[in-house]
């Protein structure tokens, strides 16, 4: 698997679980299920999201992010104060970005540099960039996923299986076919 065969995945699953989540209570978007510093419910996890792959692919890899037209605190977001319609507006733009760059072929063996203005910082590869990335978004994607669970609710089913197409698998000849051809 690639890359961007597994971005398509990731974005199609995504929508589903955005769409799914329309439909659910705000109250419930916003109750505090998690404790800790940081994240404490569904929303922040998916504003956390969509930072994330915006600083690591919009910002760092190329320079262009978009969360200056979504000011908030990223370290906490308490994204309970923000309409989901925003959230998701904010994901599809870095989403749409991310796709579109995708379409251009990048090299993906090209370093990326995690700190730009430190030239001690570590490199990466924009292929182990955005495996990172998606990685970090299927992880808290199962946890958004619990949280559901832990709210009565029946999450969608966002499995790689449900996106992909299947494939034709060829039937082997039996041995009495093969025969008849042989003979042939």
């Amino acid at each position: 698997m690639n890359v961007r065969e597994y971005y398509a995945y990731l974005s199609a699953a995504r929508e589903q679980l955005w769409n799914f989540l329309r439909a659910l209570p705000a109250a419930d978007l916003d109750r505090p299920l998690l404790e800790g510093d940081r994240f404490h419910n569904i929303k922040d996890l998916l504003l956390h999201i969509v930072d994330v792959e915006d600083h690591w692919v919009q910002t760092v890899a190329l320079g262009d992010g978009v969360a200056s037209r979504y000011p908030h605190d990223w370290v906490r977001p308490q994204a309970e104060q923000y309409d989901l319609g925003w959230i998701t507006r904010y994901g599809q733009e870095v989403s749409a970005k991310t796709r579109a760059f995708l379409a251009t072929d990048p090299d993906l063996s090209r370093p990326v540099k995690l700190v730009q203005d430190d030239p001690a910082s570590d490199t990466v590869t924009l292929d182990q960039l955005l495996w990172h990335v998606m990685t970090h978004e299927v992880r808290h994607t199962a946890q958004i996923v619990t949280l559901i669970r832990q709210l009565g609710h029946t999450p969608p089913w966002l499995d790689y299986l449900r996106f992909v197409r299947p494939q034709p698998v060829p039937v082997a000849a039996s041995a009495n076919e093969a025969e008849a051809d042989e003979e042939l």
